[in-house]
């Protein structure tokens, strides 16, 4: 039987590792906006952000708070001893947050002037993750309405899974940059397709996984 410590040490565990999987981007991003705010040269690279950079400045912030508070929703442990602050936390903080990353990832996607291999089809993925996204937030907070509280923890998870897209596409885009150079667009959409499709593939195991732990019945002791 599993004992409370080592199941709360699981669970930092977890939380930690989805940290990890988010700094990468999040460095990244802050070194974006320390790009715009600081007034930097701009270049064929960063011109889009510098002409526009509300879009992107609201993109990041959204995502360094959805990423790093949405690591800890997801903890059973820490949502049944701190419910009041789960409940804040989605509210206030992780719904509009979400939206954000949804909202602007897509109007990003649409009027941007993106480098040629983001055009086409890896232009279509973003569009269909975005909207995804936005369509999971919007069914979690209505299973919550209805007080499903199975299926709105699903549909976060599902909505998180790829917002944490940007982390996984380090791993499958990074070693083949240092490799071979720049992608050119078919391996540009391969890289981008593997880091979200490998998060919702994740994210449908560990909801099969509450599923199967919500059906075992409970033991009862006398």
């Amino acid at each position: 039987m599993d004992t409370p410590q080592p199941r709360r040490r699981r669970e930092w565990t977890i939380a930690a590792g989805l940290i990890l999987l988010a700094l990468v981007p999040s460095i990244a991003g802050a070194f974006r906006i320390g790009e715009i705010a600081s007034g930097a040269t701009q270049t064929d690279a960063n011109a889009r952000f510098m002409q526009m950079p509300l879009p992107v400045v609201l993109h990041i912030a959204g995502a360094l708070v959805y990423s790093i508070v949405g690591a800890f929703q997801f903890l059973p442990g820490l949502r049944r001893r701190h419910n009041g602050w789960h409940r804040f936390a989605g509210r206030y903080l992780l719904v509009p947050a979400g939206i954000t990353v949804g909202a602007t990832g897509l109007w990003m996607t649409a009027v941007y002037d993106v480098p040629p291999t983001d055009t086409g089809a890896v232009a279509f993925s973003r569009y269909v993750v975005g909207g995804l996204m936005l369509a999971f937030i919007a069914l979690g907070i209505a299973a919550i309405v209805r007080s499903d509280y199975f299926a709105h923890g699903s549909w976060m998870i599902r909505a998180y899974a790829l917002a944490m897209g940007a982390g996984t596409q380090v791993l499958t885009s990074g070693p083949a940059l240092l490799l071979f150079g720049e992608p050119d667009a078919v391996f540009r959409l391969i890289q981008m397709d593997a880091g979200w499709i490998i998060n919702a593939l994740f994210a449908e195991w560990v909801i099969a996984r509450r599923r199967r732990a919500a059906r075992r019945p409970a033991t009862i002791t006398v």
